[in-house]
């Protein structure tokens, strides 16, 4: 691949900025998309990048129309994605959910804002349950939720990685504030840090033909019987669950000799850290869990600090109503440890919100 960052090295910018970098890097061929706010400028930097490195780009009529666009593109062999937020991520889970029936190896990066409906165009953590559970299928999505710029270029890397390696739908879960905001981050080429590229490959016009040197592709996304259903969903099952140890991904901190955790996710987690550390200044000891990814959601992972802590509570903290709340009970069904609260829809949640909560349940 050629070298399009140069030598590595530190940046100020956006987090949409770093995805247009990101998604450059990483080999993208083309982006499809449609503008919403808070992730337009991801389109903007990527129209600047593309022509200068023969990539391409189209602003399609509609959302709908970019998800299906990205769906034929990958389908033709191309690295493609698309971004959005709100109302069109919304619009999306028709051609998301195309994307998971035919195992299309789709990118879309999320910055979320909040809802219902048109909302706000600023922040909020209110689309955690249409991400991850949106379309209509199972859900069988690879998630990754970012707290950080040099997470939104890693993880935009590493999605397109995912994607063409196991053909699921995959998905950047940022939001206003990462997209809007400027802070420093360290921009390379994924050869100098190790990470190989997986090439995309065409699903459609192969050479060959079908029982003679090569097996049909089945790219189906609608089926006459609903056995024939039935068999492909447990196959999609069979697959996503194999591929479970290899992407869900967590942090946990200081959870050992915790008397409360701390679970949140994104940009939150970063208030999470800070209520750790001033926390245990103060003699309270809480630990932290984040899960990276929320689709697969490294439930094992939790399940097991839960049995090796100490902790009688684990306080959930979310800028939505409950949306990474039914996410983690769905997951941990059956433990015992006490589940507490912090609801803030739309809301930035900074570290004395945390620590104040924390103080009113010990």
């Amino acid at each position: 691949m050629p070298n399009v960052i140069g030598e590595t090295k530190k940046a100020f910018i956006t987090g949409n900025e770093a995805v247009a970098w990101a998604t450059l890097a990483a080999g993208a061929d083309i982006m499809f998309g449609y503008p919403i706010t808070p992730q337009n400028e991801v389109m903007h930097y990527w129209t600047r990048l593309a022509p200068k490195h023969g990539r391409g780009f189209l602003q399609t009529e509609d959302e709908i129309s970019a998800g299906f666009t990205v769906c034929g593109a990958v389908q033709a062999g191309k690295k493609a994605f698309t971004a959005t937020a709100g109302p069109g991520n919304v619009l999306m889970q028709e051609p998301f959910g195309m994307a998971e029936a035919m195992r299309l190896p789709l990118v879309a990066i999320i910055q979320q804002r909040g809802g219902p409906s048109s909302g706000t165009v600023i922040y909020s953590q209110q689309e955690v349950t249409l991400t991850t559970f949106g379309g209509n299928g199972e859900g069988h999505r690879i998630v990754y939720s970012t707290a950080t710029h040099q997470e939104m270029y890693d993880y935009t890397i590493k999605a397109f990685n995912s994607a063409w390696k196991y053909r699921f739908p995959t998905f950047v879960l940022g939001d206003g504030y990462q997209a809007k905001m400027r802070e420093p981050l360290e921009m390379y080429n994924p050869e100098e840090k190790g990470l190989e590229i997986v090439k995309p490959f065409p699903l459609v016009g192969l050479d060959g033909h079908i029982g003679d040197n090569r097996e049909p592709q089945h790219l189906c996304n609608i089926y006459s019987m609903e056995e024939e259903l039935y068999e492909v969903v447990l196959d999609f099952v069979k697959d996503y669950n194999a591929i479970i140890p290899e992407v869900a991904e967590y942090q946990a901190q200081q959870c050992e000799d915790a008397e409360i955790i701390i679970l949140t996710h994104g940009v939150v987690s970063r208030a999470a850290d800070d209520a750790v550390k001033i926390l245990r200044s103060q003699g309270i000891k809480a630990g932290s869990f984040r899960p990276i990814t929320l689709r697969p959601f490294p439930t094992n992972d939790l399940r097991n600090v839960i049995a090796n802590s100490k902790a009688k509570t684990m306080l959930i903290a979310e800028s939505a109503y409950g949306q990474l709340d039914r996410l983690v009970k769905q997951e941990i069904y059956g433990e015992t440890i006490k589940i507490e609260n912090l609801f803030m829809p739309g809301v930035g949640i900074i570290d004395y919100d945390i620590i104040s909560k924390v103080k009113s349940i010990i």
